[in-house]
């Protein structure tokens, strides 16, 4: 009778066998494995975009221009009543960073004050105040100090900028022909220096109570 008992007992049993259990440890290790090989891959392109982020940034701040000595005014008519016609100042490349091209705008040839439609210059110099906005004026360039003979604003050199021709007969035009109203006493203005990479260049300044022929604003 015992024996019966046990072996009605017995054929009741069920266990796992050695293969199943194994088969089960490596499905867990083959999804570990995976699940691994998943978080790396995240990290490691999360530290690329970063690496790429930082280097992009670095890039861009390299490619700014700084503005180096006083800003130069030069008056149309001076005065308490009077106005200006040319800025000039002297830019260097910020950080020893990439060259820009700083190739001159073309003359429209109407002494209007701006840079022609067709021009090829790269670097775009606006002009804020509180009554208007003027794109794209006409500038030129002089090479300062040991500067080489292109239009590349390369470390160590610097470029002096002066928004307005010297004459009418360069055909460019100043400031008194861009502007309407003219930049006349005690008012503030903004100038943007925009270059293909980096940040814009912006400086403000605010024109005395009387006007003198030429002047340092600081």
């Amino acid at each position: 009778m015992l024996a019966k008992f046990l072996n009605r007992v017995r054929k009741g049993e069920k266990g796992i066998t050695g293969l199943e259990t194994a088969i089960i440890l490596i499905a867990f290790v083959v999804v570990a494995a995976v699940f691994a090989y998943t978080v790396l891959s995240a990290g490691l392109f999360a530290t690329q975009k970063s690496q790429e982020a930082i280097y992009s940034g670095l890039k861009e701040a390299q490619s700014t221009t700084e503005l180096k000595g006083a800003v130069i005014a030069k008056a149309e008519n001076t005065g308490a009543s009077g106005y200006l016609s040319q800025l000039t100042f002297t830019l260097a490349n910020a950080l020893g960073g990439e060259p820009i091209d700083f190739t001159a705008p073309t003359a429209d040839g109407s002494n209007t004050g701006l840079a022609a439609s067709a021009s090829n210059n790269i670097v775009v110099i606006s002009y804020i105040d509180q009554d208007q906005r003027v794109e794209d004026l006409y500038w030129t360039v002089s090479k300062l100090g040991d500067s080489d003979t292109d239009d590349l604003l390369e470390a160590n050199e610097k470029f002096q900028i002066t928004i307005g021709n010297a004459t009418a007969a360069a055909g460019g035009g100043n400031l008194v022909d861009a502007l309407n109203p003219n930049l006349l006493v005690n008012k503030t203005f903004t100038i943007e220096i925009k270059t293909p990479q980096g940040a814009v260049m912006i400086f403000e300044r605010t024109t005395p109570a009387y006007i003198d022929g030429v002047m340092s604003l600081n």
